[in-house]
């Protein structure tokens, strides 16, 4: 059973954009496979985020955060399985302005430990584990640094996560360079942007398959094969609606976000952390991956030969894997403690 509850009544402060049917299942793309249970958690000022759960509904638990341009079902069935057989509940959180959860203006990625710290309580765990994905690595960081939270957390795994790009830890290249240079009108320009995105990319949804056919097209070969997975597909796809259900506030927020500095440091991290990253990766290169890993507390870096930015997708397994050695590890401690 869900301890999550679903309340399509309470007021939202930001009105989602309505998609008609066509916008939401464009045509040729496959349908993406709906969690055991999803809804929205409601924080103690009224905002609500939204997430899905996957696997054991009884398992230890573990906090998922998506990528920038993410939602709460980008969760491929590689890693559905795995959450399964290894009898883990994962738990996928949507940020503020994607799909179900609502707008809220973050200071700094630091932020977000409060509104999780709140649905740790809900969940009445004592021990969790937290990944993040691309975008979502400094979210999961910030977890495993800062009170009230870093007490309850076992480990962070970051798959293809994004570095610092301000401050003494500051990585250079790629979207860290991107983000450095733009947060002051992403900042400024906030909700203009976020609605031009979508004036801009929503009329393509409808032909979303074939639109996504030239952006896989795009990348490196190893991405490209990770692309031509009819359910990546679907989950991409799905997650695209969803930003447009949110008119893209959320993706426009990560990235300012991610160009200004997120309130903690690589050095604040407490808990173990496992860093899973491609060395061709051209998004966010692994010379400044890296030097982030370096300055963790207990920070170790797995580096996949000759992958990209998108090989972490087929990594899922192994994660999570990770994930339930570390909490198995922190529970027999636990016991052992008292």
């Amino acid at each position: 059973m869900s301890i999550i509850g679903l309340a399509s009544n309470a007021p939202r402060l930001w009105k989602p954009m309505r998609l008609n049917s066509r916008l939401r299942h464009p045509p040729k793309v496959p349908r993406v496979e709906k969690p055991r249970a999803e809804g929205q958690f409601h924080l103690a000022d009224g905002r609500r985020l939204g997430y899905a759960e996957y696997g054991n509904p009884s398992g230890p638990v573990v906090l998922w955060f998506h990528s920038t341009l993410g939602a709460r079902r980008q969760f491929p069935m590689i890693g559905r399985r795995a959450a399964e057989k290894l009898g883990l509940r994962v738990i996928l959180i949507e940020r503020p302005g994607t799909g179900w959860s609502d707008s809220h203006r973050y200071g700094a990625v630091s932020d977000w430990v409060a509104d999780i710290s709140q649905l740790a309580d809900a969940l009445d765990v004592e021990r969790l584990g937290i990944v993040g994905l691309s975008g979502g690595g400094p979210y999961a960081l910030a977890c495993g640094a800062l009170a009230p939270l870093v007490s309850r957390v076992a480990a962070v795994a970051v798959l293809d996560g994004t570095a610092p790009s301000v401050g003494p830890e500051a990585a250079h290249g790629g979207v860290t360079d991107v983000a450095r240079r733009y947060h002051r009108v992403l900042t400024q320009l906030r909700r203009p942007l976020s609605v031009l995105s979508t004036v801009l990319l929503a009329p393509l949804i409808p032909f979303a398959h074939y639109a996504y056919r030239i952006y896989a097209s795009r990348w490196p070969e190893d991405d490209r094969r990770v692309l031509a997975d009819p359910e990546v597909q679907a989950i991409f796809v799905d997650d695209m609606v969803n930003a447009f259900h949110g008119r893209c506030l959320a993706m426009v927020d990560d990235a300012r976000l991610l160009g200004r500095d997120w309130g903690f440091r690589l050095a604040d991290v407490k808990v173990p952390v496992r860093w899973w990253h491609g060395d061709t990766d051209h998004v966010v290169p692994i010379d400044g991956v890296q030097a982030s890993v370096s300055r963790l507390q207990d920070g170790e870096l797995v580096t996949r030969s000759g992958e990209s930015h998108l090989g972490g997708f087929a990594k899922i397994d192994e994660v999570l894997e990770y994930m339930r050695s570390q909490l198995s590890a922190s529970g027999t401690e636990s016991v052992q403690s008292v």
